[in-house]
């Protein structure tokens, strides 16, 4: 059975309350398991920016894209994984 590779692009919003040091560890896991899981082509990184509304009292983010090739499966693993980090305040992963 062939694996099928698709196209990605994810953002993530990390809570802009961690420090420069924990914020760059939570990308660089992100980024991490990304690269186990397939290609990661790029890592842009946005910086803080305003939320269009509060999440949790919460009125910025620091956001994150990424885009990346990986086989069909593997997005639906990395939401999840979104999900349990508590320093990640909204993601969305989009096949392109």
């Amino acid at each position: 059975m062939e694996k099928v590779i698709n196209n990605y692009e994810t953002i993530f919003v990390i809570n802009p309350s961690l420090d420069e040091e924990a914020t760059k560890a939570v990308v660089e896991k992100f980024k991490t398991l990304i690269e186990q899981n397939g290609t990661v082509e790029s890592v842009d990184e946005w910086g803080k920016r305003r939320l269009a509304y509060p999440i949790n009292y919460i009125t910025e983010g620091y956001y994150v894209l990424v885009n990346f090739a990986s086989e069909a499966q593997f997005p639906a693993e990395l939401e999840r994984i979104y999900k349990i980090t508590d320093d990640i305040i909204r993601s969305i992963v989009v096949k392109k």
